[in-house]
């Protein structure tokens, strides 16, 4: 199993919809993150078929986390759990219960654009997504649009100050 995702140019597309979605939590009083899932073996060529934001504040769900409900959307979608053929691509570098998802999930992928030192669960803090113990592992890409994600969450706790 490879251990991370060679760059390839539609990363930044996807992301920059991934990063839509963050703003659009931000202007509802979300912490912005912002998640999309990209189907990569549909018959019409990898497309989104799920993007979402928190919805921790607006639900009361402590689990409406942008990767959880994203996952939920492309598995309702697909009509499936299994996403092997999916890529996850988000604003933030998983938590653990978002990466846990995406390893329940089994995923085909991570691409996340800033890391997460308080919570980072792909990379920085832990590896759910590389880690041999467990019965599935999935590469992960990490940087794309890094900047522009954390420019994001600054400037949201910035203003909440």
């Amino acid at each position: 199993m490879p251990h991370s995702i060679e760059p390839d140019d539609r990363h930044e597309v996807w992301m920059r919809a991934a990063l839509a979605e963050a703003a659009g939590a931000a202007l509802e009083g979300e912490v912005p993150i912002g998640a999309v899932v990209v189907h990569l073996e549909d018959p019409e060529g990898p497309r989104i078929i799920a993007s979402r934001h928190n919805e921790r504040e607006a639900t009361s769900d402590p689990t409406a986390h942008a990767e959880v409900l994203a996952l939920r959307d492309a598995a309702a979608h697909l009509g499936r759990w299994r996403l092997e053929d999916c890529l996850l691509v988000v604003t933030l570098e998983p938590c653990p219960m978002c990466a846990g998802a995406a390893w329940s999930a089994r995923i085909g992928g991570v691409v996340f654009a800033a890391v997460n030192m308080d919570a980072g669960a792909l990379g920085s803090l832990y590896h759910l997504g590389q880690d041999p113990r467990l019965n599935h592992e999935f590469p992960v890409r990490h940087g794309v649009l890094a900047e522009e994600s954390a420019g994001l969450l600054r400037e949201f706790f910035t203003d909440r100050r």
